[in-house]
Protein backbone atom coordinates (compact mmCIF):
# COMPACT_ATOMS: atom_id res chain seq x y z
CA UNK A 1 0.00 0.00 0.00
CA UNK A 2 1.02 3.46 -0.70
CA UNK A 3 0.03 6.71 1.07
CA UNK A 4 0.36 9.91 0.01
CA UNK A 5 -0.25 13.14 1.33
CA UNK A 6 -0.42 15.83 -0.81
CA UNK A 7 -1.58 19.25 -1.69
CA UNK A 8 -3.87 18.56 -5.16
CA UNK A 9 -6.85 18.52 -7.03
CA UNK A 10 -9.40 16.23 -8.39
CA UNK A 11 -11.30 15.71 -12.02
CA UNK A 12 -13.40 12.75 -12.59
CA UNK A 13 -15.00 11.81 -15.50
CA UNK A 14 -17.31 9.23 -16.25
CA UNK A 15 -21.33 8.93 -16.03
CA UNK A 16 -20.82 12.55 -14.32
CA UNK A 17 -18.08 14.98 -13.96
CA UNK A 18 -16.66 15.75 -10.85
CA UNK A 19 -14.04 18.52 -9.32
CA UNK A 20 -12.33 18.60 -6.05
CA UNK A 21 -10.46 22.00 -5.67
CA UNK A 22 -6.75 22.35 -4.32
CA UNK A 23 -6.33 21.07 -1.39
CA UNK A 24 -4.24 18.85 1.65
CA UNK A 25 -5.72 15.85 0.62
CA UNK A 26 -4.39 11.66 1.68
CA UNK A 27 -4.16 10.05 -1.37
CA UNK A 28 -4.02 5.80 -0.61
CA UNK A 29 -2.94 3.50 -3.74
CA UNK A 30 -3.78 0.04 -2.63
CA UNK A 31 -1.84 -3.48 -4.35
CA UNK A 32 -5.37 -4.31 -5.60
CA UNK A 33 -4.97 -1.76 -8.03
CA UNK A 34 -7.61 0.94 -6.00
CA UNK A 35 -7.08 4.83 -5.65
CA UNK A 36 -8.83 6.34 -3.11
CA UNK A 37 -9.00 10.50 -2.35
CA UNK A 38 -9.74 11.61 1.47
CA UNK A 39 -9.92 14.61 3.58
CA UNK A 40 -9.42 14.69 6.82
CA UNK A 41 -13.54 14.44 7.27
CA UNK A 42 -16.72 13.20 6.15
CA UNK A 43 -16.03 9.54 8.28
CA UNK A 44 -14.40 6.87 6.66
CA UNK A 45 -15.70 7.33 3.12
CA UNK A 46 -13.45 8.49 0.20
CA UNK A 47 -14.04 11.66 -1.46
CA UNK A 48 -13.66 10.24 -4.63
CA UNK A 49 -11.98 6.82 -6.02
CA UNK A 50 -11.26 4.37 -8.07
CA UNK A 51 -12.41 0.88 -7.82
CA UNK A 52 -10.01 -2.05 -9.35
CA UNK A 53 -9.39 -3.30 -12.16
CA UNK A 54 -7.39 0.28 -13.15
CA UNK A 55 -4.24 1.26 -13.94
CA UNK A 56 -2.48 4.41 -12.81
CA UNK A 57 0.13 6.39 -14.81
CA UNK A 58 2.50 9.16 -13.41
CA UNK A 59 2.90 11.61 -16.09
CA UNK A 60 4.88 15.13 -16.32
CA UNK A 61 2.56 17.82 -16.23
CA UNK A 62 2.17 19.90 -19.44
CA UNK A 63 3.40 23.63 -19.65
CA UNK A 64 0.02 24.88 -18.48
CA UNK A 65 0.35 22.63 -15.91
CA UNK A 66 3.82 23.25 -14.86
CA UNK A 67 3.21 27.05 -14.92
CA UNK A 68 0.59 26.32 -11.95
CA UNK A 69 2.68 25.14 -9.89
CA UNK A 70 1.84 21.44 -10.62
CA UNK A 71 4.75 18.82 -9.96
CA UNK A 72 3.13 15.69 -10.82
CA UNK A 73 0.44 14.16 -12.60
CA UNK A 74 -1.71 10.98 -11.93
CA UNK A 75 -3.69 9.33 -14.56
CA UNK A 76 -5.90 6.74 -13.11
CA UNK A 77 -8.33 4.56 -15.63
CA UNK A 78 -10.58 2.13 -15.68
CA UNK A 79 -10.17 -1.10 -17.81
CA UNK A 80 -13.65 -1.48 -18.07
CA UNK A 81 -15.67 1.65 -18.05
CA UNK A 82 -15.35 4.51 -19.64
CA UNK A 83 -14.08 6.56 -15.92
CA UNK A 84 -10.62 8.25 -14.92
CA UNK A 85 -9.12 10.36 -12.26
CA UNK A 86 -6.92 13.03 -13.16
CA UNK A 87 -4.99 14.33 -10.10
CA UNK A 88 -2.74 16.82 -9.93
CA UNK A 89 -0.54 17.07 -7.25
CA UNK A 90 1.62 20.08 -6.16
CA UNK A 91 2.70 19.39 -3.56
CA UNK A 92 3.91 16.16 -1.81
CA UNK A 93 4.08 16.34 1.98
CA UNK A 94 4.47 12.56 2.49
CA UNK A 95 5.44 9.67 0.23
CA UNK A 96 5.32 6.08 2.28
CA UNK A 97 4.65 2.56 0.81
CA UNK A 98 3.93 -0.62 2.96
CA UNK A 99 3.54 -4.15 2.25
CA UNK A 100 0.58 -5.41 4.09
CA UNK A 101 0.60 -9.02 3.39
CA UNK A 102 -2.54 -10.71 3.39
CA UNK A 103 -5.18 -9.86 4.93
CA UNK A 104 -7.19 -13.25 6.35
CA UNK A 105 -10.38 -11.06 6.34
CA UNK A 106 -13.27 -9.94 7.66
CA UNK A 107 -14.71 -12.79 10.69
CA UNK A 108 -18.56 -11.77 10.58
CA UNK A 109 -19.99 -12.37 13.62
CA UNK A 110 -23.87 -11.51 15.29
CA UNK A 111 -26.64 -11.00 12.65
CA UNK A 112 -24.80 -11.26 9.45
CA UNK A 113 -23.17 -14.35 10.12
CA UNK A 114 -26.22 -16.29 10.96
CA UNK A 115 -27.86 -14.59 7.81
CA UNK A 116 -25.37 -16.42 5.66
CA UNK A 117 -25.50 -19.87 7.35
CA UNK A 118 -29.19 -19.82 7.27
CA UNK A 119 -29.49 -18.95 3.48
CA UNK A 120 -26.72 -21.14 2.75
CA UNK A 121 -29.24 -23.69 4.42
CA UNK A 122 -32.07 -22.77 2.26
CA UNK A 123 -30.26 -21.12 -0.82
CA UNK A 124 -33.56 -22.08 -2.58
CA UNK A 125 -34.46 -18.95 -1.14
CA UNK A 126 -32.97 -17.00 -4.09
CA UNK A 127 -34.81 -18.85 -6.17
CA UNK A 128 -35.57 -22.62 -7.23
CA UNK A 129 -33.29 -24.64 -8.67
CA UNK A 130 -30.44 -22.93 -6.88
CA UNK A 131 -27.36 -24.97 -5.43
CA UNK A 132 -24.89 -24.10 -2.82
CA UNK A 133 -20.98 -24.46 -3.98
CA UNK A 134 -19.18 -23.28 -0.47
CA UNK A 135 -19.88 -20.59 2.07
CA UNK A 136 -16.91 -17.78 2.46
CA UNK A 137 -15.47 -18.83 -0.81
CA UNK A 138 -11.56 -17.44 -0.71
CA UNK A 139 -10.20 -14.87 -3.78
CA UNK A 140 -7.14 -12.54 -3.22
CA UNK A 141 -9.12 -9.81 -2.12
CA UNK A 142 -11.10 -11.13 0.65
CA UNK A 143 -13.67 -14.10 0.98
CA UNK A 144 -17.34 -14.11 -0.65
CA UNK A 145 -19.99 -15.04 1.60
CA UNK A 146 -21.85 -17.58 -0.66
CA UNK A 147 -21.10 -18.64 -4.17
CA UNK A 148 -23.60 -20.85 -5.66
CA UNK A 149 -25.19 -21.98 -8.86
CA UNK A 150 -28.38 -20.81 -10.34
CA UNK A 151 -31.01 -22.91 -12.07
CA UNK A 152 -29.08 -22.74 -15.25
CA UNK A 153 -25.77 -23.17 -14.16
CA UNK A 154 -24.54 -20.29 -13.86
CA UNK A 155 -22.07 -19.28 -11.03
CA UNK A 156 -23.37 -16.05 -8.74
CA UNK A 157 -21.68 -14.52 -5.79
CA UNK A 158 -23.99 -13.46 -3.19
CA UNK A 159 -22.83 -10.82 -0.40
CA UNK A 160 -24.93 -10.53 2.36
CA UNK A 161 -25.55 -7.31 5.08
CA UNK A 162 -27.67 -6.84 7.87
CA UNK A 163 -28.21 -3.57 6.45
CA UNK A 164 -27.22 -3.27 2.65
CA UNK A 165 -25.79 0.06 1.44
CA UNK A 166 -23.90 1.55 -1.67
CA UNK A 167 -20.29 0.16 -0.03
CA UNK A 168 -21.82 -3.16 0.48
CA UNK A 169 -22.14 -3.01 -3.68
CA UNK A 170 -18.85 -1.70 -4.21
CA UNK A 171 -17.70 -4.60 -1.94
CA UNK A 172 -19.88 -7.00 -4.23
CA UNK A 173 -18.45 -5.67 -7.52
CA UNK A 174 -14.88 -5.99 -6.81
CA UNK A 175 -15.64 -9.76 -6.11
CA UNK A 176 -17.29 -10.02 -9.34
CA UNK A 177 -14.90 -8.61 -11.99
CA UNK A 178 -12.11 -11.15 -9.45
CA UNK A 179 -14.02 -14.20 -10.12
CA UNK A 180 -14.91 -13.17 -13.78
CA UNK A 181 -11.11 -13.29 -14.89
CA UNK A 182 -11.59 -17.46 -14.09
CA UNK A 183 -12.37 -19.17 -16.74
CA UNK A 184 -13.90 -22.18 -14.37
CA UNK A 185 -16.41 -19.52 -12.72
CA UNK A 186 -17.57 -17.16 -15.46
CA UNK A 187 -19.85 -15.49 -16.04
CA UNK A 188 -20.41 -14.86 -12.50
CA UNK A 189 -23.59 -12.85 -11.90
CA UNK A 190 -24.33 -11.44 -8.24
CA UNK A 191 -27.07 -10.71 -5.71
CA UNK A 192 -27.01 -8.94 -3.11
CA UNK A 193 -28.82 -9.90 0.40
CA UNK A 194 -30.04 -7.55 3.31
CA UNK A 195 -32.92 -7.31 5.51
CA UNK A 196 -33.04 -3.52 4.21
CA UNK A 197 -31.59 -2.13 1.49
CA UNK A 198 -31.05 1.27 0.64
CA UNK A 199 -32.75 2.70 -2.10
CA UNK A 200 -29.14 4.72 -3.58
CA UNK A 201 -27.67 1.15 -2.90
CA UNK A 202 -30.27 -0.68 -5.03
CA UNK A 203 -29.88 1.72 -8.05
CA UNK A 204 -26.51 1.18 -7.92
CA UNK A 205 -26.92 -2.61 -8.10
CA UNK A 206 -29.39 -2.81 -10.84
CA UNK A 207 -27.18 -0.46 -12.81
CA UNK A 208 -24.23 -3.08 -12.74
CA UNK A 209 -26.71 -5.92 -13.25
CA UNK A 210 -26.86 -7.06 -9.76
CA UNK A 211 -30.08 -8.47 -8.14
CA UNK A 212 -31.36 -7.48 -4.83
CA UNK A 213 -32.79 -9.84 -2.46
CA UNK A 214 -34.33 -8.79 0.43
CA UNK A 215 -33.68 -11.35 3.03
CA UNK A 216 -36.70 -12.27 5.98
CA UNK A 217 -34.26 -13.25 8.67
CA UNK A 218 -37.39 -14.80 10.90
CA UNK A 219 -38.51 -17.03 8.49
CA UNK A 220 -34.86 -18.02 7.71
CA UNK A 221 -34.83 -19.09 11.42
CA UNK A 222 -38.20 -21.06 10.69
CA UNK A 223 -40.13 -18.55 13.39
CA UNK A 224 -42.12 -16.99 10.65
CA UNK A 225 -43.88 -18.23 7.79
CA UNK A 226 -45.19 -15.70 5.58
CA UNK A 227 -47.63 -17.85 3.54
CA UNK A 228 -49.36 -17.98 7.19
CA UNK A 229 -49.89 -14.35 7.79
CA UNK A 230 -53.20 -12.60 7.80
CA UNK A 231 -51.68 -9.35 6.71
Amino acid sequence: MRVVIARCNVDYQGALEAHLPTATRLLVLKADGSVLVHSDGGSYKPLNWMSPPCRLVELEPGDLEAAEGVCAVWLVQHAKREETLRIRLFEILSDTAHDLGIDPGLVKSGVEAQLQELLAEHIHTLGEGYRLLRREYPTAIGPVDILCRDEHGQTVAVEIKRRGDIDGVEQLTRYLELLNRDPHLRPVGGVFAAQAIRPQAKVLATDRGIRCVTLDYEALRGLDDAEQRLF
